[in-house]
Order: C-alpha cells, then sequence, then structure tokens
C-alpha cells in the first residue's frame, strides 16, 4: 500500500526560465492577484508564484456585474467575464519591490499591456525590471478589446505583430519574457512560433476563450447583464480544458520553449495532464476564485502521490511524456479493436447505454433482466456506451 509520507519525498521543485519555482503551481493574472493583499496570501497559502493582473500606462475601469456562469450537475463549468480593467503601472511599481522584499524566493510575474505605442512596451519592461520583477509574462491575448498596439488576442492573432512585439521587449529585457497566448486564433502554433521568433524565453497558453455564456430568457437579456446589455467575453473553467490541453500539446510540439499551461485546471489531475503534454508549470485562476487559495495543498499532496505511485521522483521527469503518443489520425492502427465488458455489480440498471447505442451508435445493446447485452456482431467499437454510463459498469477493453 502506498505510504503517503513517502510521497513527500518527490521534488516538486521546477526549473523555469533558469528561475527557480519551490513547486510547479502559479496563480494566473485575475482577481486573484488583483492588489498585495490577495498576493501575499496566495504565497502564505504555497503558491510558488503568481501573474499579476494586468498592469499598463492606460487605465481602463471594470463594468458591473462583469462575471457570469454556465453550470451543469449543479456546478460550474464555465464562467464568462467581461472584466477590462487595465491597473496603472506606476501605482504598482512600489507594490512589487515591496512583495519582492517580503517574498524573496517567491516568482512575481507582472502581466503587461503595452501602450498605442510599440516603444511604450519597452519603457514599462525596464521599469517592472527596476522594480524586481522575476519574470514578465506579455499580454498578447486578452479576448476583451480590438485595440491594435494597446492590449489584447488583436496583438496576438497576427504572427507578425506577435513576432514585433516579442522582440521589442527582448531588446530591453534582462529577465525572462513569457508570452501569453490566445486561442482565439486558425493554428496557435503559427503564433508561438512567432513568439519563439521573436526571442521569447517561455510561452503561456491559453488565455480565455472569446464567448457568451448564455442569455437570460426571462428578461430576455445576454448574460452578463449591465443594465440590459453585454459584450462578448472570455471564457475560462472546467469546460475549456479539452481546448488548453490541445493547444499546449501542439505548442510543445511545436517550439522547443518552455511552456506554462493555462486553461481549465482545477484539481491535481488536470495539472498532471498538462504536464504530461508538456507543460512545465501549470495557471489557475477560476478554480481559486471558486474554491480560494487553499486548494493549493489538494493540488501538491494529489500530484506528489501521483507521482510516486508512478515510481517518479520529480515533476520534471513527468513534463512531455505523452507527447511521442500524440500524433495524426492517419498514424493510428486501425486494426485495433476494443469491445466493451460488463462489470454487473457496477451496474445500476440506468439503460442509458442502450439509448446511447440505439440512438448515436450501432444499436448493439439489448436489455435483459435490466443488465445491458452487448451483440458484438453489431458493435463497431465507438465507445460511445462505456463515456456514458454514470458508475463506469461498462469498460472497454482489447479484443482478442
Amino acid at each position: 500500500m502506498l505510504n503517503p509520507t513517502d510521497s513527500k519525498k518527490v521534488d516538486l521543485s521546477m526549473e523555469f526560465c533558469g528561475l527557480r519555482f519551490e513547486n510547479p503551481f502559479l496563480l494566473s493574472s485575475g482577481p486573484p492577484t488583483a492588489n498585495v493583499n490577495k498576493i501575499e496570501r496566495a504565497f502564505e497559502a504555497g503558491w510558488a508564484g503568481v501573474v499579476t493582473k494586468v498592469l499598463g500606462s492606460k487605465p481602463r475601469p471594470d463594468p458591473h456585474p462583469r462575471i457570469a456562469s454556465l453550470h451543469y450537475g449543479g456546478k460550474v463549468i464555465a464562467i464568462e467575464n467581461i472584466e477590462s480593467v487595465i491597473y496603472p503601472l506606476k501605482e504598482w511599481l512600489p507594490k512589487i519591490t515591496e512583495i519582492k522584499k517580503k517574498y524573496p524566493e517567491k516568482i512575481l510575474i507582472p502581466n503587461l499591456m503595452g501602450g498605442a505605442e510599440p516603444e511604450c512596451w519597452q519603457r514599462m519592461i525596464k521599469d517592472l525590471q527596476e522594480a524586481g520583477a522575476d519574470m514578465i509574462e506579455l499580454n498578447l491575448s486578452c479576448p476583451l478589446t480590438d485595440e491594435v498596439w494597446t492590449v489584447g488576442a488583436t496583438l496576438g492573432q497576427d504572427p507578425n505583430l506577435t513576432r514585433e512585439a516579442t522582440s521589442l521587449a527582448k531588446e530591453v529585457a534582462t529577465v525572462p519574457i513569457m508570452v501569453k497566448l490566445t486561442p482565439n486564433v486558425t493554428d496557435i502554433t503559427l503564433t508561438a512560433k512567432a513568439a519563439e521568433d521573436g526571442g521569447a524565453d517561455a510561452i503561456s497558453a491559453i488565455n480565455t476563450i472569446k464567448g457568451l455564456i448564455g442569455i437570460d430568457l426571462e428578461r430576455m437579456e445576454p448574460l452578463p447583464s449591465v443594465k440590459g446589455i453585454s459584450a462578448l467575453g472570455g471564457i475560462s473553467g472546467p469546460a475549456i480544458k479539452p481546448i488548453s490541453l490541445r493547444c499546449v500539446a501542439q505548442i510543445a510540439k511545436a517550439t522547443k520553449l518552455p511552456i506554462s499551461g493555462i486553461g481549465g485546471i482545477s484539481k491535481w489531475e488536470d495539472a498532471v495532464e498538462f504536464f504530461m503534454v508538456g507543460a512545465s508549470t501549470v495557471q489557475l485562476c477560476t478554480a481559486v476564485m471558486i474554491g480560494g487559495y487553499r486548494i493549493i495543498s489538494n493540488l501538491k499532496d494529489g500530484v506528489s502521490t501521483y507521482l510516486y505511485s508512478k515510481g517518479f521522483g520529480s515533476v520534471k521527469e513527468l513534463v512531455g511524456y505523452v507527447l511521442p503518443k500524440i500524433k495524426s489520425q492517419e498514424n493510428l492502427d486501425y486494426s485495433y479493436w476494443t469491445t466493451p465488458v460488463l462489470n454487473a455489480s457496477r451496474c445500476t440498471k440506468c439503460g442509458l447505454c442502450q439509448i446511447a447505442c440505439m440512438d448515436g451508435g450501432s444499436a448493439a445493446i439489448t436489455i435483459e433482466d435490466g443488465l445491458p447485452k452487448i451483440n458484438q456482431e453489431k458493435c463497431d467499437a465507438c465507445g460511445l456506451c462505456a463515456q456514458v454510463c454514470p458508475k463506469r459498469a461498462l469498460i472497454l477493453k482489447p479484443w482478442d
């Protein structure tokens, strides 16, 4: 039996862009990093680093309200935010110095949105470095504005502008430059390669996905409603994890840059998946907004126990582990065949597998004495039945 005490021997530290992180968990830019008090409480809770809320030369206010959520099964699976706040850089410079003086071993990363002129980025980077920033995250990915050379995805959706902004930053940078990419593109590898060509030291991916969370059917207003009006916003939370996981895997295959994975991470299992597809660190925001800074304990304990159970001594050994197993579809073995096998003791006789197979599969399941029976001659091994089973009573196994 696994001894939880032994799992503490696992090394959770990570070297990322030449900086030592005591563990691979960071807070991403957002409400949990919006002021000094929050950042200090996060560090006290055990987070290795934080990325500040957006800093810039052109302050912007926030609308009220600015958050709406999507629920499934009684749980929040996605949040839309229409936050537009940019904090004045000058006000934050002494705060950065203050935080670093108090927590020298923690990693502090300002999230930077430059001004209307490209040169403004360079001036701000110099100021942040003098204040004591360990690294700077270039925000080329905010989906909430269309202002070129000011903020956001309009800049990061153009590989040429991405390369240019990164290059300008690197001309004056004495600390690592991490470029935060937007998923709101056709091919994220193009902007990732552009950032690499521009001299980026790392990539963080992804920022929120542009979307509309829903409509208030009673009031007939889009959400979140600001006096009856709303705007397209950034979608975050567990629902976007498959997209962010895909993006990190693509970037890891397309570039040689270290990656900080973001998007839908809410538990330690999610973090492990991101490490396996190439992320060296991970950033969380929505999960902390819902569960608080305290979730760091479960994240660290879960990853440590998992690594120990698999025979790994450090997180580093896990980074990119499954990348060689992700290939284009034409490289799959089409002769491989599986079949669903029933564990009758787990079956609740709900009949969901039969309904799914009848209307979405190959009509290979019938119900006898309340239990599903698979007709192997009809079954085409799509796997749908195993996915809809609420108790995992149906398991796919290789066909002999």
